[in-house]
């Protein structure tokens, strides 16, 4: 107990929902809030349902039972951002069906501190979000939040702030606050109270339209596929695969990217019916086709979280990923060669070898063979390893990293490993992840007795989720190509001053649930991770200009005359030796200021990309060779084939310019490249076999 204030304001809080303090802005640090419900619980074996959470877009926190840890309540929250992840030490709920438990949740200052029929149940540090000052919150029942899925069994019998009272045909706020609601058609109110069961949900919200939003994702499924809306805004993006909605995707982590049979698939998390695989197929990894979504909660019976695709011992496709809701990682087999229809997935259930259950997290898996053995990577802090020869059978092989993990390696052992992708590259096993608070990595290591020791770790991202979960094939001349999900992230803007630009981003500037460039992977002869764009791209280039041996002096911007958009691939080769600090300003005005800026230098140690500096340092009598990728507010560099990052702009539109500059001494540049880029978009975006 923090003290007597905040048991007091819980004490009196005989109501759903209270708002203790503060308005603020959403993202804000310092809004409390408190959450209270009293339900009877039926069935305790009911896994991941909401007694009550309150929602607003993508966010929510709510009441949650039995998600991470059967028969333990947790403070739920969009991707676990605000939950407590080590449960074991939790007391278990072992109220019976006639027994009314109340719980309650206080989100004050940087704490949460979760209360048992008025007793301490837990408390740790967080962030704080406020959900409540807004004007397009809803509050939902039953389900763990709109676009996720899990059930409870049990009644709410309490007349709240938000009153419900559940005795007329139609369920409605008498406060007026949430005047429409939409339910499933099995719900029951029994003597007033409103009884939750498997497949129940109730969603009350302020407006209509969101009403019978809701409501259509409630209705029984009917099969649907992406497209592209007609017109495209002028905003979107035009190269880059970005999901086209009509449902949101955030996260949209790519999944499960395989080639078989001539042509490449891809698929990615967005919310449809809970989380789905959109599925994309390309013949080229540029130009892509949707397919008919199949892999989706009313089908699968959990949702599609991350995993991989691989090929069984027979050379047919499969894929392993987290059932969310199931709190197990799942395996599924095609069933047709455009991967369209698939089996009923088996669980991943590792024992030891004693034949006993393994203790281990299910979360983010991978699979990969080695000869005749399958090895199955669960991940998270400490990630875990378990191998079979059959794929049903698993047998527990504990940790996945060696135990001579090097200490100077740069990252923790425990560090999180989730979105996991291992793979081979030449002779090193390549590890790609993220860690939720890293963002995206790797390591380069190999195979020691039986575990994974790494031998090299760096970052892919240095902004919370430009470049987040990624996933690779290999392709059918035996590339290693990779793809990201790439997305803006507020607290990074607000970090570097610039939420201003995140509202524009994400105020219909640009679509949501855009993958990455298709990178190429590949090791030098001493060892280093090679980035370069697939050459595929280059079927995009059109209207070529050129330039050559050209002079930019210190501290006088030169404009490049004739080459300007905000649509097009830049290659640009600095001569050695150069200045201190030299480069290109894109998307700027005429006398080269307002642009966004990418730099090297004689001395430094990183590459300026806008708002991030990756690690690049220039060796002795080497070129600066730039390949800049503009895609509208999306900007990819790769620098010597050895670096790459993502970074956004916004900018006026007036101001399409590019120009070159340098610092601290004249800078020759050997040859300018430019090319318009054509859109991907063009004809039909739906698969037809």
């Amino acid at each position: 107990m923090r003290n007597r204030k905040t048991l007091d304001r819980y004490r009196q809080a005989l109501v759903l929902l209270l708002i203790a303090t503060g308005a603020g802005q959403l993202w804000a640090q310092d809004t409390d809030k408190t959450l209270v419900s009293c339900a009877t619980l039926s069935d305790h074996d009911l896994r991941s349902g909401s007694i009550l959470t309150l929602q607003r877009g993508p966010q929510f926190d709510g009441i949650v039972f039995a998600e991470i840890s059967l028969h333990r309540w947790m403070a739920g929250s969009d991707g676990f951002q605000r939950t407590q992840k080590q449960q074991n030490a939790l007391p278990i709920e072992t109220a019976d069906r006639n027994t009314l438990v109340q719980m309650a949740i206080v989100y004050e200052d940087d704490w949460i501190l979760m209360y048992r029929d008025g007793q301490p149940y837990t408390a740790y540090k967080t962030q704080n979000i406020d959900l409540v000052s807004g004007k397009d919150n809803y509050v939902v029942f039953g389900l763990r939040h709109v676009g996720g899925d899990g059930s409870i069994d049990g009644t709410i019998p309490i007349e709240p702030w938000a009153w419900w009272d559940f005795e007329d045909d139609t369920v409605a706020d008498r406060t007026a606050r949430f005047p429409h609601s939409t339910a499933t058609s099995n719900v029951k109110r029994v003597d007033g109270r409103l009884v939750l069961g498997k497949n129940v949900a109730v969603i009350c919200t302020r407006t209509e339209t969101e009403a019978n939003m809701f409501m259509e994702n409630l209705s029984p499924y009917k099969p649907t596929t992406p497209r592209m809306p007609d017109p495209i805004p002028d905003t979107w993006l035009t190269y880059h695969l970005a999901h086209p909605g009509p449902d949101n995707a955030i996260p949209a982590d790519p999944n499960c990217a395989i080639f078989y049979k001539g042509r490449y698939h891809l698929f990615y998390i967005y919310q449809h019916h809970g989380h789905s695989f959109a599925h994309v197929s390309s013949t080229d990894m540029v130009h892509w086709k949707w397919h008919v979504t199949t892999l989706t909660p009313p089908k699968t019976g959990h949702g599609m979280f991350s995993g991989t695709a691989f090929l069984t011992g027979e050379g047919k496709p499969a894929i392993i990923y987290h059932g969310e809701g199931s709190n197990r990682n799942q395996i599924a087999f095609a069933l047709d060669d455009l991967l369209d229809n698939w089996s009923q997935s088996i669980a991943v259930e590792p024992l030891t070898p004693s034949g006993e259950t393994a203790e281990m997290r299910h979360w983010d898996p991978d699979c990969w063979r080695i000869g005749d053995t399958f090895y199955a990577l669960g991940g998270g802090a400490n990630p875990t390893l378990a191998s079979s020869t059959d794929l049903k059978t698993w047998t527990f092989q504990g940790e996945l990293f060696h135990p001579d993990f090097p200490a100077d390696l740069g990252v923790a052992k425990a560090e999180d490993v989730s979105c996991a992708n291992m793979f081979q590259l030449d002779d090193k096993w390549m590890l790609l992840c993220i860690s939720h608070g890293l963002g995206c990595r790797y390591y380069l290591g190999e195979v020691k007795d039986g575990k994974y020791l790494p031998e090299h770790h760096a970052l892919m991202n240095w902004a919370r989720w430009d470049f987040f979960a990624p996933e690779s094939l290999l392709a059918e001349d035996g590339r290693r190509v990779m793809w990201a999900w790439c997305t803006p992230w507020v607290n990074d803007m607000q970090r570097v001053g610039r939420k201003k630009d995140f509202d524009v981003l994400m105020n219909g500037r640009i679509q949501p649930g855009i993958q990455s460039l298709p990178r190429e992977l590949s090791l030098s002869k001493d060892k280093r991770l090679r980035i370069k764009p697939v050459r595929e791209l280059e079927a995009l280039r059109s209207d070529m200009k050129k330039k050559e041996d050209l002079t930019v002096q210190s501290d006088k911007p030169r404009l490049l005359k004739g080459i300007l958009g905000d649509t097009m691939e830049l290659k640009v080769t600095f001569a050695s030796p150069a200045a201190r600090e030299f480069g290109v300003r894109l998307l700027c005005d005429e006398d080269g200021s307002n642009g966004f800026t990418i730099a090297g230098g004689h001395e430094k140690e990183t590459l300026t990309v806008g708002y991030v500096e990756p690690p690049f340092q220039l060796e002795k009598g080497e070129d600066l060779v730039l390949r800049i990728f503009i895609d509208k507010s999306m900007i990819e560099v790769f620098a010597n084939d050895r670096q790459a990052a993502v970074a956004w702009h916004v900018y006026d539109p007036k101001n399409l310019h590019v120009a070159l500059f340098s610092h601290g001494g004249d800078t020759d540049v050997k040859e300018v490249l430019a090319w318009n880029m054509k859109s991907i978009y063009g004809g039909d975006t739906l698969f037809s076999p």
